[in-house]
């Protein structure tokens, strides 16, 4: 998808508008609109940061004085300052990926696109490219962001589609697609599951079972700290034991789940989040 988007693969059907270009008629216009950040690195080991940033600027024949000014610009911004003359073979990976980005914005694209851009990083550097994703779309340009993180779908999109083979399955709001699993989550191990779904689906507050490893899952359209004592009490009185119970709000993990119907590290799935923070 990402390759057909940024031109580098032919479409064999449907039509694409990035930025106001018809992406089969005007491919040139579409390259001169957008930036990319590729899932792997492509850094020249022996480029130095500013080395690496000048070059992209004259591919795209940025005048010189703007080429430095921006060259400048995007070294404050992804914090390289004090990196400009290193060689790119000496930087840690958050910084090749922060490297990455600057290089990505450096022509002011309309469209960024991001293909797993945090992807082997460690927590707090992944939190970083985060704000500066943040600050990037804040600043008006618009983002199309694959990601297998959850967390990340969350925290940085305006839009989210979730592909299952090729195929948009859903896409919606992240509070959209949460609130449609309900306001509470409650996973109940019992001793007898498909009873105690039978019995839960009869309450008007709970608007659907799903199955869980070792239990089920209700998913309630109320405060499910309220709710609970009312379901304890019915599966009791229906003979059924509760092992364990929990509750939880719920989360984009769950609403890949429920749309899937697998977890995304399950053997042999294919799944793609497409996080789209779009122009506020």
């Amino acid at each position: 998808m990402i390759n057909i988007l940024t031109t580098l693969l032919p479409m064999q059907k449907g039509r694409v508008t990035i930025a106001g270009h018809d992406l089969r008629t005007e491919p040139e216009k579409v390259r001169e609109s957008i930036g990319i950040v590729f899932q792997e690195l492509t850094l020249d080991r022996d480029m130095t940061v500013r080395e690496i940033l000048e070059y992209h600027g004259r591919l795209y024949s940025m005048p010189k004085a703007q080429r430095q000014a921006r060259v400048d610009e995007l070294l404050s911004l992804v914090e390289l300052e004090a990196k400009r003359d290193v060689l790119t073979r000496y930087l840690s990976g958050g910084m090749k990926r922060r490297l990455e980005i600057a290089r990505g914005l450096m022509t002011r694209p309309r469209v960024l696109f991001m293909d797993e851009p945090t992807i082997g990083l460690d927590p707090q550097t992944r939190i970083r490219i985060w704000d500066y994703v943040k600050d990037i779309n804040r600043q008006g340009t618009t983002i199309f962001l694959t990601t297998h993180y959850m967390d990340e779908a969350d925290q940085l999109s305006n839009r989210i589609s979730i592909i299952d083979h090729g195929e948009i399955i859903v896409t919606g709001k992240p509070w959209e697609l949460k609130n449609a699993l309900g306001e509470d989550l409650i996973y109940l191990e019992t001793s007898d599951n498909r009873e105690a779904s039978s019995l839960l689906m009869k309450l008007d507050t709970v608007k659907g079972i799903r199955d869980k490893a070792k239990g089920i899952i209700a998913m309630v359209n109320m405060d499910g700290t309220y709710l609970l004592p009312e379901i304890m009490d019915k599966l009791r009185n229906g003979g059924i034991k509760i092992r364990a119970v929990n509750l939880k709000k719920p989360s984009m993990d769950d609403v890949f789940v429920h749309y899937t119907g697998r977890e995304l590290r399950d053997t042999g799935t294919e799944k793609t989040i497409v996080a789209k923070p779009g122009r506020r």
